[in-house]
C-alpha cells in the first residue's frame, strides 16, 4: 500500500479550506494526511480547527523575526521534522519566499478567488466587482515566484450578474472546497509528491 502524502496546510484565518481538506484525507477522499497546520495569525479559529482535529499547530508572528528568511527557516524547519511532502496554502495572506520555494518547487499549491490571471493579489473579488464583471470564479494554482502566476491546476467559473460582496463570496466559498480536493488529488495522482 502506497504511503500517504503528507501535507502542511498554511492558513491566516478562519481555516475552512484548512478543515475541507483534513477532513477529506480523514473521510479517504485523499490519499494524504495533513500533518500541521502553519498559522501567522496566533489565535486565528484555524489554530482552534486544527487542535479539535488533532493537527500540529505551528503559530508563528512574522514580525518575531529579524527577516522573512529566518521566519520561513523557522517553518522548514518543521515541514522537515514532519516529512511534509506537500504544501497548501489555504487562505494565507503572506508572499512565499525562495526559502521555502526552492526546497518544495512544484509541491506548493494555493487557491485563490478568481480566475487567473485576472485580478491576482489582495481582494480579488473587490477587484472583480470593481471592474463589473459577470464570470467570477475559482482557481488552484502551482505557486511560483510570481504573484499569484504559477502553472494553474484547476478552474471554476461562477457566472454572476448581482453586485453583493456578500453574496459573491458565498458562491465562491461554495466551489472552493470541492476545487481544491479535486485539485490535490491531480497533483497526488501525477506523482509531484
Amino acid at each position: 500500500m502506497k504511503e500517504k502524502t503528507k501535507i502542511a496546510v498554511f492558513a491566516s484565518g478562519n481555516g475552512s479550506n484548512f478543515e475541507a481538506i483534513a477532513q477529506a484525507c480523514a473521510q479517504g477522499r485523499l490519499e494524504a494526511e495533513v500533518v500541521l497546520c502553519v498559522c501567522d495569525h496566533p489565535g486565528a479559529y484555524v489554530t482552534l480547527r486544527a487542535k479539535r482535529l488533532n493537527i500540529t499547530v505551528l503559530e508563528l508572528k512574522p514580525k518575531d523575526f529579524i527577516s522573512k528568511k529566518e521566519y520561513e527557516e523557522e517553518i522548514l524547519q518543521q515541514l522537515h521534522k514532519l516529512n511534509v511532502q506537500l504544501i497548501c496554502l489555504a487562505g494565507y495572506m503572506r508572499i512565499i519566499g525562495p526559502t521555502l520555494l526552492s526546497p518544495y518547487e512544484g509541491r506548493i499549491l494555493n487557491i485563490h478567488p478568481s480566475l487567473l490571471p485576472a485580478f491576482p493579489g489582495v481582494d480579488a473579488i473587490g477587484q472583480a466587482l470593481n471592474y463589473g464583471v459577470k464570470v467570477f470564479g475559482v482557481t488552484v494554482h502551482f505557486v511560483d515566484s510570481t504573484l499569484d502566476g504559477g502553472k494553474i491546476i484547476a478552474q471554476a467559473a461562477i457566472p454572476y450578474e448581482g453586485n453583493d460582496r456578500g453574496e459573491i463570496e458565498e458562491m465562491i466559498h461554495a466551489q472552493e472546497h470541492a476545487l481544491y480536493i479535486n485539485a490535490i488529488n491531480r497533483v497526488i495522482g501525477n506523482g509531484h509528491c
